[in-house]
């Protein structure tokens, strides 16, 4: 079996801002995103990486870059979710929405207004993820740079949760 190593990118301009970035180009890691994404280097030294693989926002494609994958694949599959008209918005704003109940405690009815549904994004990943496990060989480590949710539904798969309990996990900036 492929071992898939999960790694959010380092905290973002965004994250520090309490916004919630999407897909919005521009986004870049800060000071601490940087130091933790050039950390991850070391915590993977002598790792024996067979592929390495991005998601195309900036902020991962930069954490990759940091962390020594400069080469690795763009793809598209483990993307941050399409928060449609909510992307750029603050956090505090939209925890104060009717709708964001679900978003924590029913996310597989939530589809973002222009955006991408939760359930859309939990099989465009995991189909992605189990896509790039399958070009490896057995026991092949890859890395793959991605976002908190797309992570957390790519891991509530592997657990064998649902998609409504997701919201259970968390993964921090840089974690692994």
């Amino acid at each position: 079996m492929t071992k898939v190593v999960l790694i959010r990118h380092g905290r973002s301009t965004a994250n520090a801002a309490g916004v919630l970035a999407g897909r919005a180009p521009g986004v870049r890691l800060d000071d601490i995103g940087r130091a933790q994404a050039e950390a991850l280097r070391q915590t993977l030294r002598g790792v024996p990486v067979a592929g390495a693989y991005t998601s195309p926002i900036e902020r991962c494609v930069e954490t990759a870059t940091l962390a020594g994958f400069p080469e690795a694949e763009v793809l598209d599959g483990i993307s941050e979710c399409d928060y449609g008209e909510w992307t750029g918005a603050k956090l505090d704003d939209l925890s104060s929405r009717e709708v964001w109940a679900d978003v924590q405690a029913r996310p597989s009815v939530v589809a973002f207004p222009g955006g991408e549904s939760m359930q859309a994004m939990f099989r465009r990943t995991t189909e992605a993820v189990a896509q790039l496990a399958a070009r490896h060989g057995k026991g092949e480590v890859v890395v793959v740079f991605s976002h908190g949710d797309p992570i957390k539904a790519i891991l509530a798969h592997a657990f064998g949760m649902g998609l409504d309990d997701f919201q259970r996990l968390h993964v921090h900036p840089a974690g692994l």
